[in-house]
């Protein structure tokens, strides 16, 4: 008999072989003067079309950033109500066609057409005696194809449109004449950030999730079998194989021989593994906390109390105006044009309804806890 002595047992060394979560070092993509290139944009993109929560979030962002519609008066109203993109848009329609654009990929871009100027015109816009020519079109891009050009110091010098053509140089685009929208600009970057960037491990997680529990609800309704053949006849083996396939396809019976084949049926039952619906939901609730968009604003059926829901709805609408204000300094800043964008259901006024109905009328305003306070001293 082999002795065994537990004063001989020693201890592992763990140190070091364990995998802590970090998060890698990454510098901003400042001044250079070669173009800077968005190579992820496709790649978004394809998140943005296949991921159904990630594109019912960004289009409902888009919609209420438009709200009823935006608004202008005289001369630009007249400009901008005839704009027509790439031929069949419309003003509201070309903002929420570039507030997608740039939540997907950090920027948005459009080529400004302007009237056609005689020589002179051109000669007093180009030394600054007057202002370029009102805008007669607002044309969006693909930010997949635009490099953005900065000198030293980091201004833009110009933008360059690959044109798709093997052998066709890049046309080269003036900055007056590029209507550049860079969302969530950081520090010295010069172009803007796609809120796919922050998420991107949540939609990974939870469409792993839904592959795999997709597999298990298959095993609970269709088992699969393990056939242990009286034989190692390559030929014999292929033909079993074929007629299994067929068999299983149609749902036909199938009579086999006695000792020629032994089946074992493996299936999946049920309880036997962990439940991923709870991480799921756990998921789905994090992706939204994450884009600043409740569930109860995409339309979800989850019961939510009315208070929380009308407290979730406000800070939605604190981003959807961030994004208003956003579009508003960009147009006076860049095309010349004042607009404005309206959210379209303000929410506040029912908060202080509630409130005035719970009792909290003077916490609502302000003056009246001041006069309290006086009449105690």
């Amino acid at each position: 008999m082999v002795a065994m002595n537990i004063g001989n047992s020693t201890a592992g060394d763990m140190k070091g072989t364990e995998e802590n979560f970090s998060v890698a070092a990454q510098s901003t993509d400042g001044a250079t003067q070669a173009p800077w290139w968005n190579t992820k944009f496709d790649q978004y993109q394809g998140y943005y079309k296949a991921i159904p929560e990630l594109k019912s979030t960004i289009d409902t962002k888009s919609k209420y950033v438009t709200g009823k519609g935006i608004i202008a008066t005289g001369e630009d109203k007249e400009i901008i109500d005839k704009w027509r993109g790439w031929g069949k848009d419309t003003i509201n329609q070309i903002i929420q066609n570039m507030t997608r654009t740039y939540y997907v990929g950090g920027d948005a871009f459009a080529e400004i057409i302007r009237e056609k100027q005689g020589v002179f015109k051109k000669l007093f816009t180009w030394f600054g005696f007057i202002n370029p020519a009102k805008p007669t079109n607002l044309k969006p891009l693909n930010p997949g194809s635009i490099g953005i050009v900065v000198n030293k110091t980091g201004q833009i010098i110009h933008y360059e449109q690959n044109q798709g053509v093997e052998g066709m140089p890049n046309k080269v685009i003036k900055p007056e004449d590029m209507f550049h929208l860079a969302k969530n600009r950081f520090a010295d970057e010069i172009h803007g950030t796609s809120i796919i960037t922050a998420i991107e491990n949540i939609i990974l997680a939870r469409n792993e999730a839904l592959a795999d529990i997709k597999t298990v609800f298959h095993r609970y309704v269709q088992p699969f079998n393990v056939f242990k053949l009286n034989t190692d006849d390559p030929d014999k083996i292929a033909a079993f194989v074929t007629k299994e396939n067929n068999r299983d396809k149609n749902k036909e019976n199938m009579f086999i021989p006695m000792d020629a084949v032994e089946v074992e049926r493996v299936g999946m039952p049920q309880f036997s593994t962990l439940d991923p619906l709870p991480y799921i939901r756990d998921l789905t609730d994090y992706f939204y906390q994450a884009t600043n968009t409740p569930d109860v604003v995409i339309g979800s059926a989850k019961q939510t109390v009315e208070a929380s829901a009308k407290i979730l709805i406000l800070g939605f609408e604190q981003s959807v105006r961030d994004d208003q204000l956003f579009w508003m300094e960009n147009f006076k800043a860049q095309l010349g044009i004042d607009i404005k964008l309206e959210y379209p259901t303000p929410i506040e006024a029912e908060l202080v309804k509630d409130e005035k109905k719970d009792g909290g009328k003077e916490a609502s305003e302000p003056n009246d806890t001041i006069v309290e306070m006086e009449g105690k001293k």
